[in-house]
C-alpha cells in the first residue's frame, strides 16, 4: 500500500513494483516522487519448508551475490509445491516460472534439480566481471532444493 501526493492511497502488486531498466535505467520501482510505502500485505503461510540463502563475498558485506529464497513442499517424495526467487541475477528480485514448472510433479533428486537449475540459468549471458555467478547461481539453487526436500 502507497500513499500518494496525489491520488491518497493505492495498492501496487508486487510483482508490479519493481521495473526493469528499459528506456529509464535510473528508476527501480514503480513508486512517484514523493510515494511513501505504508503497509506490506502478506498472504498467509502456505505448506512446504521456507528457506533463504544469500551468498556474499564476506560477511561485512550487504548485497548478495547470489541468493535464492524458496518454499519447497514434498509429498510422497514428490515435490507438489514450489515457489522461488532470485537475487543478485537482474536489477529486480527475480521469479522464473519454468524453474518450478521443472520441478513441480517431479520427484527429488539431483537430476531434477540439475534440470531446474538449466531453466534458470538457459539464457543466462555473463558481462565478464559477473561470469562467475552462472555456476555461483546453479549450485546456491541446488543447495537450497537439497535442504529444502530433506
Amino acid at each position: 500500500e502507497v500513499r500518494t501526493s496525489r491520488d491518497g492511497e493505492r495498492r501496487i502488486p508486487l510483482e508490479d513494483l519493481y521495473v526493469l531498466p528499459g528506456d529509464t535505467p535510473e528508476k527501480e520501482t514503480a513508486l512517484e516522487m514523493g510515494d511513501l510505502i505504508t503497509a506490506v500485505y502478506l498472504p498467509p503461510p502456505v505448506a512446504g519448508r521456507q528457506l533463504y540463502r544469500k551468498v556474499r563475498d564476506r560477511a561485512s558485506y550487504a548485497f548478495a551475490l547470489v541468493s535464492v529464497a524458496a518454499i519447497v513442499d514434498v509429498t510422497d517424495g514428490t515435490i507438489s509445491r514450489a515457489d522461488l526467487a532470485f537475487g543478485g541475477l537482474a536489477p529486480m528480485p527475480w521469479g522464473h516460472k519454468a524453474v518450478e514448472e521443472a520441478l513441480v510433479g517431479k520427484e527429488v533428486s539431483d537430476d531434477v534439480f540439475d534440470r531446474a537449475a538449466d531453466a534458470l540459468l538457459d539464457d543466462a549471458k555473463g558481462q565478464g566481471g559477473n561470469d562467475f555467478k552462472i555456476p555461483l547461481a546453479r549450485r546456491t539453487l541446488k543447495a537450497v532444493l537439497q535442504d529444502a526436500t530433506r
